[in-house]
């Protein structure tokens, strides 16, 4: 789906993150917050999705993500050690949250918009919020209008190429009182009365909301939101960064005083604070998924914050980590690792897939320990779309299946890895689906759905798919332009995409398939990194 959105409305409810700086509100450091603090969302404006059949994955946080869920545009930034030696460059001290404490004679930079389409943010006049003493300076697509004590404003706008490239150099900070907490926030706001609506000015209304005034409790970008308040879940599994995760403890995971949660895979990912905020206001089920080495008391932790702040109304949907029977991820190995150190079988897959649904029960066992019993649960394991066997060994290991709610598998439709490229036109790639002799066309993919229902009717669960939808991808290449990547792209624009889609969700629905989660948020066309589904 190509990212250019076109609504612009702001949800309701406050997280307070406790800002400072110019025309912010006072008292303690930006991103940082404590238990009074934090206050998630009573009520949601996003009401028409509860009936929906219908969830979305989120995207990972980055600086080229076209989705920008957040306002501020620092949150997706890459991490200042992560852009050496291009723009961060000598022996820079970080503090706790990765921000440059002492740049030690050389300078600290990031990137924080990266080969973006003009249309996914606006234009103009942006602010650009800091604690501390020192010299910034803004480079490709922004450039400097005005330097101030605690603020610079500057002008983002696309070259000629029509793509948004942005980052910033911190050239000078003192190291008594460095730069830090730097947010680059946009023109325009709210008007109180219709959150919905993006305004330029408080001309608009009399209950105006800057954005610059008010980016601690409004938080999410308009845009963003307008797309995801149409789905009834939420799956948190890109955004929260989990895939190769190396979180064990609950001192590892990411914070909101975290100079920024973009960054490279392993390291990057939103909050918790921030996932359970944006369920609320979406008035959408989170799907969460749990990192693979977490360890009972991160589990705990993680379940308590959940029950603690989480609107009454909304149903947590628990997953132990991503695809773990896939080994190109770090955790399919650490399923098989622990399997087979654990004895429960002498073959290294099955064993992984037996960790997988022993460790997933104990999960759900802390989860209910917390929320005194599994009434307000959705309990999922999850597995192989075309593997019946994985299904068998996860559901009836010791009797995981009594423990669960739902079996969730990944339906893609997009003819075979081998066969897309061998095609010559948009018709031909569009034809890799429609075409039932291939492997994974429409009407095969159907079969695999009606084989994995009639496993999980045997044993009582619901029939989910964690991620799903058209998979019209070739691994092989290394760049967007080559071949057959443009083909792809424009069978993804080709209106008979549309038609396809419908047929795949009625199918799935005929089939007997129950909460589908779509993969995923808009995004620009581009690469995807290797998945086997």
């Amino acid at each position: 789906m190509l990212a250019k959105l076109t609504r612009l409305v702001i949800m309701g409810g406050v997280l307070s993150l406790g800002i400072t700086g110019c025309g912010a509100t006072t008292g303690g450091n930006a991103m940082t917050t404590n238990a009074t603090a934090l206050s998630a969302a009573k009520s949601a404006f996003s009401t028409s999705n509860s009936a929906s059949p219908l969830g979305t994955n989120t995207n990972e946080i980055m600086e080229s993500d076209a989705s920008l869920p957040f306002i501020d545009l620092m949150r997706a930034a890459m991490p200042f050690p992560e852009a050496s030696p291009w723009l961060t460059k000598g022996n820079i001290t970080y503090d706790a949250n990765g921000w440059p404490a002492n740049l030690n004679g050389g300078q600290a930079g990031t990137r924080f918009l990266s080969n973006l389409p003009a249309a996914v943010i606006p234009e103009g006049t942006y602010t650009v919020l800091y604690d501390g003493e020192g010299e910034i300076q803004y480079m490709n697509d922004a450039t400097l209008l005005q330097r101030n004590a605690g603020y610079d404003t500057i002008t983002i706008a696309a070259g000629n190429d029509g793509m948004l490239n942005a980052s910033l150099l911190i050239l000078r900070s003192n190291p008594q009182n460095y730069l830090r907490n730097i947010r680059i926030l946009p023109p325009g706001g709210i008007c109180a009365s219709n959150p919905f609506q993006r305004v330029a000015s408080a001309a608009a209304c009399g209950d105006f909301k800057a954005f610059v005034e008010h980016a601690d409790s409004i938080i999410f970008n308009p845009d963003f939101m307008a797309f995801m308040r149409d789905f009834r879940s939420i799956r948190f599994m890109n955004m929260s960064g989990v895939t190769r995760s190396t979180d064990r403890s609950w001192s590892d995971r990411n914070t909101l005083g975290k100079a920024t949660w973009g960054g490279k895979e392993g390291s990057r990912g939103a909050p918790l604070e921030i996932q359970v905020e944006l369920a609320n206001r979406l008035n959408a089920d989170p799907w969460f998924t749990l990192p693979h080495a977490a360890d009972d008391n991160y589990v705990r932790e993680f379940a308590t914050y959940v029950k603690q702040h989480l609107n009454g109304n909304l149903k947590p949907h628990i997953e132990y980590s991503n695809e773990t029977w896939n080994t190109i991820f770090t955790q399919g190995n650490h399923m098989i690792d622990m399997g087979l150190k654990l004895g429960l079988d002498s073959h290294a897959h099955r064993a992984g897939w037996r960790y997988y649904s022993q460790r997933s029960v104990e999960i759900f066992n802390i989860w209910e320990s917390v929320f005194g019993g599994s009434q307000r649960l959705v309990r999922i394991l999850s597995g192989w779309t075309v593997n019946d066997k994985l299904t068998e060994i996860v559901l009836s290991h010791k009797d995981a299946y009594k423990h669960a709610d739902a079996f969730a598998i990944g339906p893609y439709v997009f003819g075979g890895h081998a066969e897309v490229r061998t095609i010559k036109s948009v018709d031909d790639a569009l034809g890799l689906i429609t075409n039932p002799v291939y492997r994974y066309s429409h009407d095969k993919v159907m079969g695999y759905i009606r084989m994995q229902k009639a496993i999980t009717d045997k044993y009582g669960l619901e029939l989910m798919a964690y991620e799903a939808g058209q998979g019209l991808a070739d691994f092989h290449t290394k760049t967007d332009d080559e071949f057959p990547n443009p083909l792809l792209f424009a069978a993804n624009r080709d209106p008979r995409m549309r038609g396809i889609y419908d047929q795949f969700l009625n199918g799935w629905k005929t089939e007997g398939g129950t909460l589908m989660m779509h993969y995923t948020a808009p995004r620009t066309f581009n690469r995807e990194p290797l998945k086997t589904h």
